[in-house]
């Protein structure tokens, strides 16, 4: 017999006074059996960093064709596509031919440094690809918040990203390695 899904429930504070954006999410999140708390934590940071009405949960780990987070415009096309972790540089050139900005959102310490190192050269022909490292430290921290249920609330100021519930606060530690071309 095949192991479900887990469901997890999350109401998501969001204050992004860089951006101005200040809203509050009930997001409802499907933790596959093969995804860590970590990760299932990554996808919630990486929606907070991004926070907008249209934005919404991919299939992620379940469809070859979705990203973990995407959003589409009025007109239906994708204006952003959200992938975490270490994707295949094929999966990211597809992304970018689909999606107006794509955001790679790379955690998982060493196996970050050394996907990079593969792939950088190939990653700089895009000029919608958004490369963000969410180091080992934080990741680790966000796991730790990681539960059923939670209330979560989400700051960003002058660049500087923090998750908190009621038991404590994570400071993201964020690296920006490639930014979309200007």
């Amino acid at each position: 017999m095949a192991l479900k899904s887990t469901v997890v429930k999350c109401e998501l504070q969001v204050s992004d006074m860089d951006r101005h954006h200040y809203a509050t999410y009930p997001l409802t999140l499907a933790q596959h059996p093969s995804e860590t708390d970590a990760r299932l934590m990554v996808r919630i940071a990486a929606f907070a960093l991004y926070a907008d009405e249209r934005l919404q949960f991919g299939k992620g780990l379940s469809s070859d064709d979705e990203p973990d987070l995407w959003a589409h415009d009025l007109t239906g096309e994708v204006a952003l596509w959200i992938d975490l972790g270490q994707p295949d540089e094929a999966r990211i050139r597809r992304a970018c031919g689909r999606a107006r900005e794509v955001v790679v959102v790379n955690y998982g310490g060493r196996g970050a440094d050394v996907w990079w190192e593969k792939n950088a050269s190939a990653l700089a022909r895009p000029r919608n690809l958004r490369v963000i490292d969410i180091a080992h430290e934080s990741v680790e921290a966000l796991a730790a918040l990681h539960a059923r249920s939670m209330r979560l609330q989400f700051m960003v100021q002058d660049g500087a990203a923090q998750l908190m519930d009621d038991t404590g606060s994570v400071e993201l530690a964020l690296r920006l390695r490639r930014d979309v071309a200007a």
